[in-house]
């Protein structure tokens, strides 16, 4: 809460001795000219017969009362002119003050009370001046938090990737050391480590892929190829691609939406890396699944596409943090369940690109991962992200 600057005890002293001293100077000028007119009149006859024609003017009844004399009148207006110059005498000093007060708390935020904001009432010049103060340390201090936001990011990200990339590298070393130091029995087993060296090696590759498409989706320079196209005849196609993976898992892919077909304008591209991640997700962690429902409906001007399965729960705690880089439900980082724990970060910044957003949904009958677009890449980009907040603290 705002209020008005307090003075100290020398500030009051200085503004009573600044008032004092303004009076004492005032009434010795006003006493020199009263002098100086006295003795212009004395030596010049014709301006006191000018003055009486201004009297008699101001004459009231046949007594000849006299409502001003010139001295009256004279002294009537240097008392108003005394009591400006006092008052702007004063004013200015107390601006001056207020301005000592406001560097004062500046010079303390400047020391590093970044918490600290000017609160006190000043003039209207200088409130702007304080506003904007305060506005430039709550900018600086936003950021500042998203500075030190992007560099813990970048060290939790760069830990992370440590992390899955010392794994397979690690069997790697260890596989070739025993071919390199001939310490295998057969062919056979040769083949066993070469074949395990393999598989860790295209472990690695899948993790640098991600990590690429992860940071080229998040970079502010990545530009969409939208093209015009039909949702349904599009997921279609990603039905019939998996359904041989799906046969084996025992499980049927169907597409519904309405209506069909459903045209809209975006990158199809990046949109199939969405769904292919979505989709194999929901093959490898929809245990006791048996189906995979691909869904999408046009709700005025946005296209709401559901990729939904009938498996496994996923545990509320989980959902607000499934979009999160490197999470994954399962406790084990183990990457042959695990996948690299960047696709559904991957999927959730290309849906952003696209002025769109995701989120999860789950219960005991079925899970899904929901995602709207517009119509039109662009079109209601600010509306789309505030929804995304919004369904984002349901979520949690």
């Amino acid at each position: 809460m705002s209020e008005k600057v307090k003075l100290t005890g020398k500030e009051k002293s200085e503004l009573w001795i600044e008032g004092i001293v303004t009076v004492i100077l005032l009434l010795m000028l006003n006493f020199a000219l009263l002098v100086l007119i006295n003795q212009m009149i004395a030596h010049n006859p014709g301006l006191e017969n000018a003055i009486w024609g201004v009297k008699t003017n101001l004459t009231f009844g046949s007594r000849g009362f006299h409502l001003w004399s010139w001295s009256n009148l004279f002294l009537a207006l240097m008392a108003i002119a005394d009591v400006i110059v006092v008052y702007w005498r004063l004013a200015r000093r107390y601006r001056q003050m207020q301005m000592r007060h406001v560097i004062a708390e500046l010079h303390f935020i400047a020391d590093g009370h970044l918490d600290h904001r000017i609160k006190f009432e000043v003039n209207t010049e200088l409130q702007k001046v304080v506003s904007s103060i305060n506005a430039l340390v709550d900018s600086t201090v936003n950021s500042m938090a998203e500075e030190r936001r992007i560099e813990q990011s970048k060290d939790e990200l760069i830990t992370n990737v440590s992390h899955d990339i010392r794994t397979p590298l690690t069997s790697i070393i260890g596989y070739l050391g025993l071919i390199e130091d001939h310490q295998y029995r057969s062919e056979e087993e040769l083949l066993k480590y070469t074949h395990t060296a393999y598989l860790k090696a295209k472990q690695m590759k899948v993790l640098v892929e991600d990590l690429f498409e992860y940071t080229k989706v998040k970079s502010t320079t990545t530009k969409l190829n939208p093209v015009r196209f039909n949702m349904i005849a599009m997921l279609e196609q990603l039905a019939a691609s998996f359904e041989l993976e799906a046969h084996k898992k025992h499980m049927r892919i169907l597409v519904s939406g309405e209506p069909d077909p459903l045209m809209m304008e975006a990158d199809t591209e990046k949109l199939g890396r969405v769904f292919n991640n979505l989709i194999v997700n929901a093959l490898k962690y929809g245990q006791g699944g048996r189906h995979i429902f691909l869904d999408a409906q046009r709700i005025g001007s946005e296209v709401v596409v559901k990729v939904s399965n009938d498996g496994a729960q996923i545990p509320n705690d989980a959902l607000s943090q499934l979009f999160d880089r490197f999470y994954r439900v399962e406790e084990s980082r183990s990457q042959e369940t695990g996948g690299t724990g960047l696709g559904l970060a991957i999927a959730q910044s290309i849906i952003a690109l696209h002025g769109g957003y995701i989120y999860a949904d789950s219960s005991p009958e079925i899970t899904s991962f929901v995602i709207h677009l517009p119509l039109k890449v662009g079109a209601s980009l600010t509306d789309n992200k505030n929804k995304s907040n919004e369904e984002a603290g349901k979520s949690k």
